[in-house]
């Protein structure tokens, strides 16, 4: 199997998937759509495609196109998956997958009855160091407590402080500091823990936006999890894991998970099997796998822990008063 490849959207995250894309075995990059003809035809010529559309039906009637990669704004996620998945298209989609539950079940129903790949696109959840903090977690005995910090100054945010309202903190696209940064967070612990008994959130807002930073607090059966994020402070990232024989500990957060520490009462040991500091390098070379293996199985599971992901978030940002077109 070849993926030939074309991307819906053209910021950033785009960028840093394809310049990985362009480099690894497997993948062809075919064809780029925007809504702006600049954007498309500059993304086409920059990553070597030779096609580029700004009409999303003839780019989806594109048969040289078997994969789409979307990176829009979240409200777009929903509508412009369910449309490639019903045009015959395998899809990558970027987090926060969906906005609803019910949503997100639908795409998978969709994905399942025509037989086609549906990934998500958390790119620490493909990383090496994840799996380590995964299989060193019985070394810390029975949980207790979890905290987690995601706080990353956004230059959006000097934007809306100018008066402007970027799609990323407007809550007509689904914007927000939950549905961006908290959502690692929130990801990291249903993946490792499993889906919490109760969520609740505490939003920071901006008058006349979305919040912009907050803390997810996430009960589970006999520990809590605590989730701060913020995209109008800076601070320390982190994840720790605490249990009744020691804690884990990593850096830069559930985003980065850099370095993993396991502290007990029989020492410590630090573990790194990610030389690369680039995130996004293991998430292609994993999905790369995943694809060319056409490994059913392994993105049907991972499509349950993110069906879980999407029914936390959604219960913990409707208790918190937070709403978006389509709830």
């Amino acid at each position: 199997m070849e993926i030939r490849l074309g991307t819906i959207g053209s910021n950033f995250i785009v960028h840093n998937i394809l310049r990985h894309v362009v480099k690894t075995p497997g993948f062809t990059y075919t064809a780029a759509y925007s809504r702006s003809e600049e954007k498309a035809e500059a993304l086409a010529n920059q990553y070597g495609a030779d096609r580029f559309y700004t009409d999303m039906d003839a780019f989806l009637a594109d048969p040289e196109v078997d994969m789409v990669y979307i990176a829009t704004p979240n409200l777009l996620h929903y509508p412009q998956a369910k449309k490639a998945l019903l045009a015959g298209k395998h899809v990558i989609l970027e987090k926060p997958f969906c906005t609803t539950a019910r949503d997100a079940r639908e795409l998978v129903k969709i994905a399942r009855e025509k037989k086609l790949l549906l990934v998500d696109a958390v790119p620490p959840s493909y990383c090496p160091n994840f799996e380590i903090l995964r299989s060193k977690l019985p070394k810390i005995g029975r949980l207790k407590l979890v905290m987690t910090n995601f706080s990353q100054y956004s230059s959006r945010y000097d934007k809306l402080l100018a008066g402007e309202l970027p799609n990323i903190f407007n809550p007509e696209f689904a914007g927000g500091c939950l549905m961006d940064l908290n959502f690692y967070n929130i990801y990291l612990n249903v993946a490792l823990f499993g889906k919490p008994l109760d969520a609740d959130y505490y939003p920071n807002f901006y008058p006349g936006a979305g919040d912009t930073s907050g803390v997810a607090v996430l009960r589970y059966d006999g520990f809590v999890s605590q989730n701060a994020a913020a995209k109008d402070t800076w601070g320390v990232n982190f994840v720790q894991i605490e249990g009744e024989q020691g804690y884990l500990y990593a850096t830069d957060g559930s985003s980065g998970l850099t370095e993993v520490r396991l502290v007990t009462k029989c020492g410590e040991e630090v573990f790194n099997e990610q030389p690369n500091p680039d995130r996004w390098f293991y998430e292609v070379q994993a999905v790369t796998k995943l694809l060319l293996e056409e490994n059913y199985g392994e993105i049907y599971r991972r499509l349950d822990v993110m069906l879980d992901v999407i029914d936390t978030l959604e219960k913990a940002r409707k208790k918190a008063g937070i709403h978006f077109p389509g709830d």
